[in-house]
């Protein structure tokens, strides 16, 4: 048990998500993968979901300090430009891909507030969100469970 509570907390941070997990739950921890994927995954969609519908209420908190509202509107727009053209072109599936290539800065945190910026509605979030995550998990698991046994030396400071 103590086990699958380590693997839901490090998929709970942020930029590390199942993207550590994963790879901790099956090298270090020795755990069963399925076990490990079936965990992190989960886990992983529920936060997407929670993120995204909580994004505005923490945004408006946030944003009633002045400074921050500018700073806010600043990265809004500049985000709004660079994903425009992608999601227009291939809606809630670029959003899903963003989340499920397992890269840092990619993820469900990064998703959510890419999802929230550029409109998208929640049922497409939702789906986006777990076809990432889907992809996200068997990427990174399918890379776990290929490793040889020097790729501890990465895990061994965690």
């Amino acid at each position: 048990m103590w086990n699958i509570a380590q693997v839901i907390f490090w998929t709970l941070i942020p930029a590390m998500e199942l993207r550590l997990s994963i790879p901790l739950g099956i090298i270090k921890m020795n755990m069963n993968w399925v076990t490990v994927f079936l965990v992190a995954v989960i886990t992983n969609i529920i936060l997407g979901i929670v993120v995204f519908i909580l994004l505005e209420w923490i945004i408006k908190i946030v944003t009633a300090i002045p400074i921050i509202d500018k700073i806010w509107q600043k990265y809004v727009e500049r985000t709004q430009r660079k994903i425009e053209q992608g999601v227009e072109k291939y809606g809630e599936w670029a959003i899903a891909v963003f989340i499920g290539i397992p890269l840092p800065g990619s993820g469900v945190y990064t998703g959510a507030v890419a999802a929230f910026l550029i409109g998208l509605d929640e049922r497409k979030f939702f789906i986006a969100n777990i076809i990432g995550v889907l992809i996200a998990g068997i990427i990174v698991t399918i890379l776990s469970l290929t490793l040889d046994g020097t790729s501890t030396i990465f895990l061994k400071s965690v």
